[in-house]
């Protein structure tokens, strides 16, 4: 069997423990499909028809605030997957995803992946536990956003960041390709200004590096002890 076309599949924690040929099977039961960087992939209050998982590129989860804001919720990267709620609820989409740049994303229709649980157990176990990830960091997120003050907004959005993107070495995280500042702003709830002078501030402080879209933090304990809380 030629696994080349299945590859992606193992690296999606959902299907990690799934022999090739039930990943075969998976493969066959979905679809790829290419999004031009800012097309809208799924939009809020669409009807749940299908599950996406990322092969390549990145995409970013917003909702619109009552005064028409864009609130960024999370930006989702290769191997992670979207529009699970509607999927299992059967409700419309509760946020609108977009692509932040040129992204291949694998699509598996609603009955599909509904038969999918049913016949995989291990499956449907995997999914309750990054769900309940999820809404463990989203409840944090929360609380931190609603009681800190801006700096400590802007270290719960790197923090985030890291956590799901960064590369820690030594006790160093980097990251790679961070968000432009005014999607940082949108995630932090704070405007593009503070974000800017909030990571000068940092750096000056010694506590991070910024070098165009990368960032490290010099000692990633410390500052998750700091502001992590």
């Amino acid at each position: 069997m030629n696994t080349t076309n299945i590859d992606f599949l193992k690296n999606i924690p959902i299907f990690s423990d799934l022999d090739d040929d039930t990943l075969q099977k998976i493969y066959k039961s979905g679809l790829l499909q290419n999004f031009r960087k800012n097309s809208v992939i799924l939009s809020e209050e669409d009807a749940g028809s299908a599950m996406f998982f990322i092969v390549e590129g990145k995409v970013k989860v917003s909702r619109s605030s009552g005064d028409g804001k864009e609130v960024i919720l999370a930006i989702l990267n290769e191997s992670d997957f979207f529009g699970e709620m509607a999927i299992l609820d059967g409700m419309t989409r509760s946020a609108t995803v977009t692509a932040v740049e040129d992204s291949k994303l694998f699509i598996i229709q609603r009955a599909e992946f509904l038969e999918l649980l049913r016949n995989f157990p291990e499956v449907s176990i995997s999914l309750l536990q990054e769900l309940s990830r999820r809404l463990r960091a989203a409840t944090m997120k929360i609380k931190a956003l609603s009681l800190k003050d801006a700096e400590g907004k802007v270290a719960t959005v790197l923090l985030q960041i890291a956590d799901e993107v960064g590369k820690i070495r030594q006790g160093i995280v980097e990251i790679d390709d961070l968000p432009y500042q005014q999607e940082l702003a949108n995630m932090a709830g704070t405007s593009r200004e503070t974000i800017s002078r909030t990571l000068h501030s940092f750096a000056k402080k010694g506590m991070i590096e910024l070098e165009g879209s990368k960032v490290k933090i010099l000692d990633y304990e410390k500052f998750k002890e700091l502001y992590g809380q």
